[in-house]
Protein backbone atom coordinates (compact mmCIF):
# COMPACT_ATOMS: atom_id res chain seq x y z
CA UNK A 1 0.00 0.00 0.00
CA UNK A 2 2.62 2.09 1.02
CA UNK A 3 3.83 2.46 -2.54
CA UNK A 4 1.10 3.41 -3.85
CA UNK A 5 0.17 6.23 -2.21
CA UNK A 6 0.36 10.19 -4.19
CA UNK A 7 0.77 13.35 -3.30
CA UNK A 8 -2.79 13.88 -2.47
CA UNK A 9 -3.00 10.70 -0.25
CA UNK A 10 0.05 12.00 1.91
CA UNK A 11 -1.62 15.82 2.06
CA UNK A 12 -5.30 13.85 3.10
CA UNK A 13 -3.26 11.92 6.04
CA UNK A 14 -1.12 15.03 7.14
CA UNK A 15 -4.55 17.02 7.29
CA UNK A 16 -5.95 14.59 9.42
CA UNK A 17 -3.24 13.86 11.27
CA UNK A 18 -3.67 17.64 12.25
CA UNK A 19 -7.52 17.02 13.03
CA UNK A 20 -9.55 13.65 12.10
CA UNK A 21 -12.79 15.13 12.79
CA UNK A 22 -12.64 17.39 9.68
CA UNK A 23 -15.70 17.44 7.75
CA UNK A 24 -15.40 15.62 4.08
CA UNK A 25 -16.26 19.32 3.04
CA UNK A 26 -13.76 20.64 4.27
CA UNK A 27 -11.08 17.94 3.89
CA UNK A 28 -12.42 18.57 -0.06
CA UNK A 29 -12.50 22.67 -0.02
CA UNK A 30 -8.35 22.30 1.41
CA UNK A 31 -6.92 19.50 -1.21
CA UNK A 32 -9.03 20.98 -4.01
CA UNK A 33 -11.07 17.97 -5.28
CA UNK A 34 -14.34 17.02 -4.22
CA UNK A 35 -16.17 15.15 -1.74
CA UNK A 36 -16.31 12.11 -3.34
CA UNK A 37 -12.54 11.98 -3.98
CA UNK A 38 -11.73 12.48 -0.36
CA UNK A 39 -13.92 9.99 0.95
CA UNK A 40 -13.20 7.41 -1.62
CA UNK A 41 -9.69 8.01 -0.67
CA UNK A 42 -10.59 7.83 2.88
CA UNK A 43 -12.19 4.36 2.20
CA UNK A 44 -9.40 3.22 0.19
CA UNK A 45 -7.15 3.75 3.42
CA UNK A 46 -9.21 2.41 5.63
CA UNK A 47 -9.53 -0.64 3.82
CA UNK A 48 -5.94 -1.10 2.93
CA UNK A 49 -5.29 -1.05 6.80
CA UNK A 50 -3.09 1.94 6.57
CA UNK A 51 -5.98 4.19 7.97
CA UNK A 52 -6.68 2.48 11.42
CA UNK A 53 -9.41 4.51 12.46
CA UNK A 54 -10.04 7.90 13.86
CA UNK A 55 -9.93 8.84 17.61
CA UNK A 56 -9.97 11.58 20.33
CA UNK A 57 -7.29 13.20 22.34
CA UNK A 58 -7.30 14.37 25.88
CA UNK A 59 -4.93 17.10 26.64
CA UNK A 60 -3.18 14.45 29.26
CA UNK A 61 -2.91 12.47 26.00
CA UNK A 62 -1.73 15.10 23.33
CA UNK A 63 -0.14 12.61 20.67
CA UNK A 64 3.66 12.76 21.18
CA UNK A 65 4.46 9.60 19.48
CA UNK A 66 7.50 6.94 21.40
CA UNK A 67 10.00 7.25 19.20
CA UNK A 68 10.85 10.59 17.29
CA UNK A 69 14.48 10.85 15.22
CA UNK A 70 15.84 13.25 12.51
CA UNK A 71 18.09 11.45 9.83
CA UNK A 72 20.30 13.22 8.28
CA UNK A 73 20.73 12.04 4.05
CA UNK A 74 23.10 11.91 1.32
CA UNK A 75 21.62 11.44 -1.89
CA UNK A 76 23.51 10.30 -5.10
CA UNK A 77 24.16 13.17 -7.90
CA UNK A 78 21.20 14.52 -9.04
CA UNK A 79 18.64 12.01 -7.62
CA UNK A 80 17.36 14.72 -4.98
CA UNK A 81 13.48 14.77 -6.53
CA UNK A 82 13.34 10.53 -6.62
CA UNK A 83 14.21 10.26 -3.06
CA UNK A 84 12.29 12.99 -1.44
CA UNK A 85 8.99 11.56 -3.62
CA UNK A 86 9.94 7.78 -2.11
CA UNK A 87 10.67 9.23 1.45
CA UNK A 88 7.25 11.53 0.96
CA UNK A 89 5.33 7.87 0.45
CA UNK A 90 6.41 6.69 3.55
CA UNK A 91 3.34 7.94 6.29
CA UNK A 92 6.16 7.90 9.02
CA UNK A 93 7.94 10.27 7.91
CA UNK A 94 6.55 13.67 8.84
CA UNK A 95 8.79 16.44 7.42
CA UNK A 96 11.31 16.44 4.75
CA UNK A 97 13.67 19.51 4.24
CA UNK A 98 16.74 20.32 2.26
CA UNK A 99 19.74 21.82 3.53
CA UNK A 100 22.79 22.90 3.36
CA UNK A 101 26.36 21.33 4.43
CA UNK A 102 27.14 17.94 4.54
CA UNK A 103 24.29 16.32 4.58
CA UNK A 104 21.56 17.18 1.76
CA UNK A 105 18.21 16.30 3.13
CA UNK A 106 16.92 16.30 7.23
CA UNK A 107 13.57 13.55 7.73
CA UNK A 108 11.81 13.76 10.78
CA UNK A 109 10.48 10.14 11.50
CA UNK A 110 7.71 9.94 14.01
CA UNK A 111 6.70 6.36 15.04
CA UNK A 112 5.24 4.38 18.50
CA UNK A 113 7.37 1.66 19.06
CA UNK A 114 11.27 1.04 18.44
CA UNK A 115 10.51 -2.09 16.07
CA UNK A 116 8.31 0.10 13.84
CA UNK A 117 11.08 2.20 13.87
CA UNK A 118 13.70 0.04 12.62
CA UNK A 119 11.40 -0.84 9.80
CA UNK A 120 10.86 2.69 8.49
CA UNK A 121 14.47 3.18 8.79
CA UNK A 122 15.27 -0.27 6.91
CA UNK A 123 12.66 1.11 4.60
CA UNK A 124 14.48 4.39 4.27
CA UNK A 125 18.12 2.90 3.79
CA UNK A 126 16.87 1.06 0.82
CA UNK A 127 15.34 3.52 -1.22
CA UNK A 128 17.49 4.03 -4.50
CA UNK A 129 19.51 6.90 -4.22
CA UNK A 130 20.23 7.61 -0.88
CA UNK A 131 24.22 7.01 -0.55
CA UNK A 132 24.58 7.68 3.62
CA UNK A 133 22.11 8.51 6.92
CA UNK A 134 22.94 9.19 10.05
CA UNK A 135 20.15 9.14 12.31
CA UNK A 136 19.59 10.97 15.96
CA UNK A 137 16.69 10.10 18.21
CA UNK A 138 14.86 12.73 20.00
CA UNK A 139 15.18 12.18 23.70
CA UNK A 140 13.35 15.45 25.34
CA UNK A 141 11.54 18.68 24.04
CA UNK A 142 12.24 21.38 25.91
CA UNK A 143 10.42 24.13 24.01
Amino acid sequence: MLDTLDDLDHRLIALLRDDGRLPTATLAKKLSVSRGTVQNRIDRLLRSGLLLGFTIRLRSEVEIPAVRAMTLVEVRGNETDAVVGALRRLPEVVEVHSTSGRWDLMVEIRVQDLSTFDRVLRDLRSIKGITNSETNLMLAHYK
